[in-house]
C-alpha cells in the first residue's frame, strides 16, 4: 500500500462510527487489533421459515448498504452450492442462516432490491445466491474496489486489516461448510466476515475517490450486476488437470468417459468429483489404454484403496473409449472461437504479433502508471482479439467501437484507446 492510501485509509475509517466500539482500529503500539467476537455476539443460524420471515422484516427495515457472505463447500461436496448465508444491515444486525433448510431465499432478496450489496469477490459468491434466490440490483465490491485502488493484497484480511486496522481470524475459510450442525468457531468466523464489510466498503469508496477513479469502479460493479448468468461450459471435461499430457484422440475419448463417469458419481454421491477419482489417475488410464482390471490396477490412482467393483467401473469406461468408431473420437483441439494462443502467433502472422507485443507493453506501462492490474485496466482476451482483427483504418473511432463491442466498460475504453492507437499504428508506447 502507498503511504497515500494508507495515509487515506487511516484517516477516512478509523474516524468514523463504523468499527467495533470501545478500542477502534489500531491498538495503542500501533500494532493491529484482533477481532475475536461480532459485536452483538453470534447470532442463532436461521433455519426455519418463521425465523427468515423475521430476518425478513428486519432485513427490509434497516437501512444502508446491506453486507452479504456465502460459504461453500468446495473439495467437499458436488458443485457450489451455498451451505451458509451471511448478512449484516444498520438496523438488522447479523443473520447466518441455513440454505439447506431454508433453500428459497428470494423473499430475503426481494426485499433487499433496492439495498446495495456489499460483497468481497463478488463474482465468486453471485452463482450460489443466484441459485437460492438472492440476486442484487446493485452492489458493491471490496476486492475489486481494492484492486482498482493498487492495494497490492485484496483478500479480506489483509484489506480489513490494511484498511481497518483489525486482524480477522481466517482460519475457517476451507472447512466442510456442509457440516451439521456448524460449530461455534466456524459461526463466529462467518458473522465477523461480514462485521466489518460496510466500513471497509465507506473507507475504499473515499479512497477510489481521492484517486479519481470511483466512477470507474462504479461502472465495474454495474457491469457484475448486470452481467446474466454464465453459460454452462462446453465439454467440461477438458479441463481436466494434466490434459497437455494426452494427444491421441483415443485418449481423449478415455479421459471423457472417466470424466463423465466420475461426474454422474459425484453428483449421486454429493461428494467432490477429486474424492471420487483424481485427474491424475483419469490422465494416467488415458495415456496407458489399459486392456483390463489387472492392468488398471497397476496404474498409479487405482492402486489397493480401489475395489474390485470400482476398479470394473472404470474399466468398463476405458473400454467404451476403445470400442468407439474413429468418427465418435473428440477431436484434439476445442473449437477456436477467437484468436490463436499468443505463442503461435509469430508463426500465423508476424504482423498480428508485433502488434500483440506493442500493445501489451502499452497496457503494462499505463497500468503502472494508474496503479492497478493490467486485467482490470482491460481484459487481455480483448487486447489479443484486438490485435488479431483490427479495425481499418485504427484510428480512436474504430478502437473505440470495436472496444466496445468487445464488452469493455466507458472508463477502460476512455485510457487505454490512445495508447492503443499508437501500438497499433506501429508508432511505439506512449512515454
Amino acid at each position: 500500500m502507498t503511504d497515500a492510501q494508507e495515509t487515506a485509509a487511516d484517516s477516512s475509517l478509523r474516524t468514523t462510527g463504523g468499527a467495533p466500539p470501545d478500542d477502534g482500529g489500531t491498538s495503542d503500539t500501533g500494532a493491529p487489533t484482533p477481532l475475536l467476537e461480532p459485536r452483538e455476539g453470534i447470532p442463532p443460524v436461521i433455519a426455519d421459515a418463521d425465523a427468515l420471515d423475521r430476518a425478513v422484516a428486519a432485513f427490509a427495515a434497516g437501512s444502508g448498504p446491506v453486507a452479504v457472505d456465502a460459504e461453500r463447500a468446495s473439495g467437499y461436496r458436488y458443485g457450489q452450492r451455498a451451505y451458509l448465508v451471511q448478512l449484516r444491515r444498520e438496523g438488522a444486525g447479523t443473520a447466518l442462516i441455513d440454505p439447506v433448510a431454508c433453500p428459497d431465499l428470494s423473499a430475503l432478496g426481494g426485499a433487499l432490491s433496492g439495498a446495495e450489496w456489499v460483497l468481497h469477490a463478488a463474482t465468486q459468491d453471485l452463482p450460489c445466491l443466484r441459485e437460492i434466490g438472492m440476486v442484487p440490483t446493485s452492489l458493491f465490491d471490496t476486492e475489486l474496489a481494492g484492486r482498482l485502488a493498487g492495494f497490492p493484497r485484496v483478500g479480506l484480511g489483509a484489506m480489513v486489516e490494511n484498511v481497518l486496522g483489525f486482524v480477522l481470524e481466517k482460519g475457517h475459510s476451507a472447512v466442510d461448510w456442509s457440516t451439521r450442525p456448524l460449530p461455534e468457531p466456524w459461526l463466529r468466523y462467518a458473522a465477523l466476515d461480514v462485521e466489518l464489510l460496510v466500513d471497509l466498503r465507506d473507507a475504499l469508496e473515499k479512497e477510489l475517490e481521492r484517486q479519481g477513479k470511483l466512477e470507474w469502479a462504479l461502472q465495474e460493479f454495474h457491469a457484475i450486476a448486470s452481467a446474466p448468468p454464465p453459460e454452462p461450459r462446453k465439454e467440461p471435461w477438458r479441463r481436466t488437470s494434466g490434459m497437455h499430457k494426452v494427444r491421441r484422440r483415443r485418449q481423449l475419448a478415455v479421459v471423457r468417459e472417466l470424466w463423465e463417469t466420475r461426474d454422474r458419481i459425484a453428483q449421486r454421491r454429493d461428494v467432490s468429483p477429486g474424492k471420487v477419482l483424481s485427474d491424475a489417475a483419469i490422465v494416467e488410464a488415458a495415456l496407458a489404454l489399459p486392456a483390463n482390471v489387472h492392468a488398471l490396477a497397476a496404474l498409479n490412482g487405482f492402486g489397493h484403496r480401489v475395489g474390485r467393483r470400482q476398479l470394473e467401473q472404470w474399466q468398463a469406461g476405458v473400454d467404451r473409449a476403445r470400442a468407439l468408431p474413429e468418427s465418435a473420437l473428440p477431436q484434439p483441439g476445442q473449437p477456436v472461437t477467437g484468436p490463436p494462443p499468443p505463442r503461435a502467433w509469430a508463426d500465423k502472422d508476424p504482423a498480428a504479433a508485433a502488434r500483440l507485443s506493442a500493445a501489451r507493453a502499452a497496457v503494462t506501462a499505463l497500468a503502472e502508471r494508474l496503479n492497478m492490474p493490467q486485467e482490470n485496466l482491460v481484459s487481455p482476451d480483448t487486447v489479443r482479439r484486438l490485435c488479431w482483427e483490427p479495425p481499418k483504418p485504427a484510428d480512436h473511432d474504430t478502437i473505440t467501437s470495436t472496444l466496445t463491442t468487445l464488452g469493455a466498460r466507458p472508463w477502460q475504453i476512455e485510457q487505454v484507446t490512445p495508447s492503443l492507437v499508437t501500438a497499433l499504428r506501429g508508432e511505439g508506447t506512449i512515454a
